[in-house]
């Protein structure tokens, strides 16, 4: 049944980002159907259920900030400050089951490593490396552009990477992997927050090999924040992502 799930939900995100309004109406009904069939995972479908519906409002809030006369830039920030409107409808959805809501905010805890077949590694080296590596990947793409190019960019690349990096990693490695853990099993809550994480950039332009791609640094924030107990190294990490996506042309 968590595989139904799982399918439907990112079904119904893929749908909603390209605008299909008859496969989205189709989600649904099928999310509405097992959440009427199914008491054992009422929690959780209604809760995926909460996303979509607030991923929609996310969509038609959008379409009205595209119509304005503003520069690309403020879309792009106001876009992602709308992410609130997806967070609010997650909360919303667990003050209304009466569930507490966490989101991994403590102080990071580097002990408990990583066990690998044959090798164990520590968790704070293994994020550290794993900033190393992203930074010179995208320190590549960076030094191809002038200095005047990145001076433009600055305030725009400090304000996106800090709003995105902190409401993506709150609402996925926080409330909905939380929510979602704490009600089937861990495998599944980073199954879905991560996919999910990947496939909703599907709705601001990226393609599906794309997004399918940053769905696996979302496993990664992910195993980071469980390991540490903390979301903040997981922000930090996205932060330093979104800046080279920024500077690499990824974004604007």
């Amino acid at each position: 049944m968590l595989v139904v799930i799982a399918a439907l939900f990112f079904i119904g995100i893929i749908s909603i980002s390209y605008h299909q309004v008859v496969f989205s109406s189709f989600v649904f009904i099928g999310f509405l159907f097992l959440f009427i069939t199914n008491k054992e995972k009422r929690f959780i479908t209604s809760l995926l259920l909460s996303f979509l519906i607030s991923f929609v409002i996310f969509i038609v809030s959008n379409h009205f900030i595209d119509a304005l006369t503003i520069s690309k830039e403020f879309k792009i920030i106001v876009n992602r400050l709308l992410l609130v409107v997806i967070l609010i409808g997650i909360v919303f959805h667990l003050l209304l089951y009466k569930k507490k809501v966490s989101w991994y905010n403590s102080k990071p805890d580097w002990k408990d490593p990583i066990i690998l077949p044959f090798h164990k590694i520590n968790i704070f080296w293994f994020w550290m490396i794993g900033i190393v590596v992203n930074g010179i990947v995208y320190l590549y793409f960076i030094v191809q552009k002038d200095v005047d190019y990145i001076a433009s960019l600055f305030w725009f690349c400090l304000f996106f990477s800090l709003i995105n990096a902190v409401l993506e990693e709150v609402i996925w490695r926080g409330v909905m992997l939380s929510a979602i853990s704490e009600n089937t099993s861990r495998g599944f809550a980073v199954l879905i927050t991560s996919v999910g994480f990947g496939l909703l950039h599907l709705a601001i332009g990226f393609s599906i090999p794309l997004s399918l791609l940053i769905s696996i640094a979302g496993v990664i924030y992910a195993i980071i924040t469980l390991k540490t107990n903390s979301i903040y190294p997981s922000i930090i990490f996205h932060i330093v992502i979104n800046i080279g996506m920024v500077y690499s042309g990824f974004i604007i």
